[in-house]
């Protein structure tokens, strides 16, 4: 439907924690805006801001079947997902603000390497 990427994907309070899903065209800036509160709603409510866990999708038609697929999964799975590739529930926001240039279309940096490095 788009050129631009989408992002799906999943904030937590604390590792095992309330978790939250979404889905944007802009992972930094909306991943910020749960960070500082700036909208209220759920996230705000229970302090809902660590980055857990996200995935690119080029299609945003795409992204939202797969977030309301994700959100509809029983929350073992979701655990799962995240711990997958994030089995310290690290928030990868740092990494992800860090790594991604003003201007930069999407985020550059790959989950998997972050982990391998460290």
């Amino acid at each position: 439907m788009g050129d631009r990427a989408s992002y799906v994907y999943i904030l937590a309070s604390a590792r095992n924690g309330t978790l939250y899903v979404g889905v944007t065209n802009d992972l930094l800036r909306r991943v910020y805006e749960h960070r500082e509160g700036t909208t209220p709603g759920f996230t705000a409510r229970y302090g809902v801001k660590r980055l857990v866990w996200y995935e690119t999708h080029g299609d945003v038609v795409e992204a939202i079947a797969r977030e309301k697929s994700i959100k509809r999964w029983r929350r073992a799975w979701k655990m799962a997902l995240i711990e997958k590739d994030n089995p310290q529930w690290l928030d990868l926001w740092d990494a992800l603000h860090a790594a991604t240039a003003p201007g930069d279309p999407e985020p550059a940096i790959i989950l998997k390497p972050l982990y391998l490095s460290q």
